[in-house]
C-alpha cells in the first residue's frame, strides 16, 4: 500500500531500533509531529541527534510540530485549559501541516512520528490521522514490536477499549467511531497545568512532547 501514511511513536528503543523499524517499511521521510522535538527521558530522539541519525540513514526529516502538533499555540482551539480536537483540525495552521502531508506523500513513503508507544495514547492517531483518513488517504500505524495495524483496527480496537456499544438499527457505525474519536480526544489532549500549580487539583493526562 504504497500511498498511505505511515505512523510510528519512538517510545524508549534505541535510535538504531527505531531506524531499522522505518527501513522494514519502506520509510523515506519522518514528519515530526511533536510539538517540542525534544525528549528528556530519551535524548536519543532529539531534533539534532534525530535528524542527523535519519541523514545518515537516507531518510528525509521534516518537523511539522508547528503545524500538526498537540500542544498548540492558537488560543481559539482551547476550551478550559484543554485542546479540543475539532477546533484544531479546522484551524488553517492545521490544514496547512494536511496539506503538506497530501503534497509530500506523492514523492515519500512518510511516517509521522510523536512520543507515544501506542498509537491511541498519541494524537498523531486521534488527530491527524483522523483527518487523513476522512481525506480518503490510508494510514497504517508501525507497532513497537514491527508489526503494522490499518487504522480501521486500531479505532474498531478503540472502540472496544472504550466499551461502546456497537452499530444496530438504531445507531450507524459512523456514529458509534465518532463517540469513540471525541470520548478519547479529552482524555488524551492536552491540558495546560493549574494555575494554582495543584495538579491533585488538575489532574489529566497531558502529552509529555
Amino acid at each position: 500500500m504504497t500511498d498511505a501514511v505511515y505512523t510510528i511513536g519512538h517510545s524508549t528503543q534505541t535510535i538504531d531500533r527505531f531506524v531499522g523499524l522505518l527501513k522494514k517499511h519502506g520509510i523515506t521521510a519522518v514528519a515530526d509531529v511533536r510539538s517540542r522535538p525534544f525528549s528528556r527521558m530519551n535524548p536519543q530522539f532529539n531534533r539534532p541527534e534525530l535528524k542527523e541519525k535519519l541523514r545518515e540513514a537516507h531518510i528525509k526529516y521534516v518537523f511539522l510540530g508547528r503545524e500538526l502538533g498537540a500542544r498548540s499555540q492558537d488560543r481559539s482551539c482551547y476550551c478550559n485549559g484543554q485542546v479540543q480536537y475539532d477546533l484544531l483540525a479546522r484551524s488553517d495552521l492545521f490544514q496547512e501541516g494536511i496539506k503538506r502531508l497530501k503534497d509530500g506523500r506523492q514523492e515519500f513513503c512518510i511516517a509521522l512520528m510523536c512520543a507515544e508507544k501506542e498509537p491511541l495514547d498519541c494524537h498523531r492517531t486521534i488527530l491527524v490521522a483522523r483527518e487523513l483518513t476522512d481525506a480518503g488517504i490510508p494510514v497504517i500505524h508501525i507497532l513497537y514490536d514491527g508489526q503494522t495495524e490499518r487504522h480501521d483496527d486500531t479505532i474498531n480496537r478503540l472502540v472496544g477499549m472504550l466499551q461502546i456499544p456497537n452499530a444496530d438499527m438504531f445507531r450507524e457505525q459512523s456514529a458509534v467511531i465518532k463517540d469513540a474519536y471525541e470520548k478519547r480526544s479529552k482524555e488524551i489532549a492536552y491540558r495546560e497545568e493549574s494555575p494554582t500549580g495543584n495538579d491533585e487539583q488538575d489532574a489529566s493526562i497531558r502529552h509529555a512532547e
